[in-house]
């Protein structure tokens, strides 16, 4: 199954099917085998880069509704 990325209201980005997660030096992190985990968007997770639930204790706000995005600049 291809990935589904969720951003929540006032919450995490949820993903779920088949996805591999890299660190900035392009090592995948274990996952143990989950097909669905939370990252974190509000930056106070204890388990960065994924969601411990610190939102809801943060009071974290962001409303992303879905939009169309223009199409990207060529490059040079």
């Amino acid at each position: 199954m291809a990935a589904i990325v969720t951003i929540s209201s006032n919450g995490s980005i949820r993903i779920e099917g088949e996805f591999t997660i890299l660190d900035a030096e392009g090592k995948p992190f274990d996952l143990a085998g989950r097909t669905i985990i939370s990252l974190c968007r509000c930056g106070h997770s204890e388990n960065k880069p994924f969601c411990d639930g610190s939102h809801k204790r943060v009071g974290f706000e962001s409303l992303c509704p879905a939009r169309e995005l223009p199409p990207p600049k060529p490059k040079v």
